[in-house]
């Protein structure tokens, strides 16, 4: 059994928080079910306390999917790290989440509107394996302390983007860090999101389904444009609006167990968020139905 999640990154965007800003919460939330969603991301307009956040999102029939944690265990260790991420993950699982998103960003420039992604960090030969034990680390003490599983998110501009990567990452890490499969980020990191997903797939325990513009993404790979410039431009797009194999990837996920979620940063007012939000979900329903998965409505 599946879902099908959204992240409000669509309606307004955590990187730029200005791009959808005047955008209620409220707005985001019944859209998002009116096309057909029900559950939904994090984002910046979110209260972070459950006695809060857990009738609003109820009074829109959704469930909280998981949420975004910033990791830093490049600088600190996993006891750091946890009481770091004490608040967050606690909200988590208050509001029933399986899984938390992690991404280290220490010295990820993903958010930086003037650095192009060549200049993104990579990590040196001789820190993976130190990475790797406290990252496994801090997944183990997630699943103790919180039932949480930590799935890892590839991400461009940081040190876990290409396939290459991403198989270094798996490689360096013991079974209690998951992957979340990023088609959009594996396709413009130059990967191939359906090989990830069959090398990987026993250790997938999430999926976003976003698609890649090919026109912009070669314009940026060019141009040598930062992470948030190629946003802007509109280099992603939803699921079945760009060049994105999705049929190929979900062949690969047989008996996968979870969420798919839409997270396709775009402008607002360039991408009419109910439009591509009903576009994005209707087609995943029609290319999951026929993949062979029962969607939980």
């Amino acid at each position: 059994m599946i879902r099908i999640g959204a992240n409000p990154i669509g309606w307004s965007n955590d990187d730029m928080i200005e791009i959808g800003g005047d955008t209620p919460l409220e707005t985001c939330l019944a859209e998002a079910r009116q096309a057909g969603f029900t559950g939904m991301e994090l984002g910046n307009k979110f209260p972070r306390q459950a006695d809060a956040l857990r009738p609003i999102l109820e009074a829109y029939g959704h469930s909280l999917v998981s949420g975004w944690y910033s990791s830093e265990l490049l600088l600190r260790d996993e006891n750091a790290e946890i009481l770091a991420a004490d608040s967050h993950a606690s909200l988590l699982r208050d509001l029933g989440c399986k899984v938390m998103i992690v991404c280290e960003t220490s010295n990820a420039i993903h958010g930086q509107m003037d650095t192009p992604l060549s200049a993104r960090p990579i990590l040196p030969h001789d820190v993976w394996a130190r990475f790797g034990m406290r990252l496994t680390a801090f997944a183990n003490r997630l699943k103790q302390q919180y039932g949480l599983t930590l799935v890892y998110h590839h991400h461009m501009g940081s040190i876990v983007q290409t396939e290459a990567e991403i198989d270094r990452l798996m490689a360096s890490t013991g079974d209690a860090v998951h992957l979340l499969l990023d088609t959009g980020h594996v396709a413009w990191g130059g990967g191939n999101p359906a090989r990830v997903a069959r090398n990987h797939r026993r250790r997938i325990a999430h999926v976003h389904t976003k698609d890649v513009r090919a026109d912009i993404m070669l314009q940026s790979n060019s141009g040598d444009w930062s992470f948030l410039k190629s946003v802007l431009a509109g280099v992603y797009t939803v699921p079945g609006d760009g060049h994105v194999d999705f049929p190929a990837v979900f062949a690969e996920l047989e008996g996968y167990e979870g969420w798919f979620v839409v997270e396709a940063e775009q402008d607002p007012q360039k991408a009419h968020p109910l439009t591509y939000a009903t576009k994005g979900y209707d087609y995943l329903n029609r290319t999951l139905t026929a993949a062979g998965f029962t969607i939980e409505r």
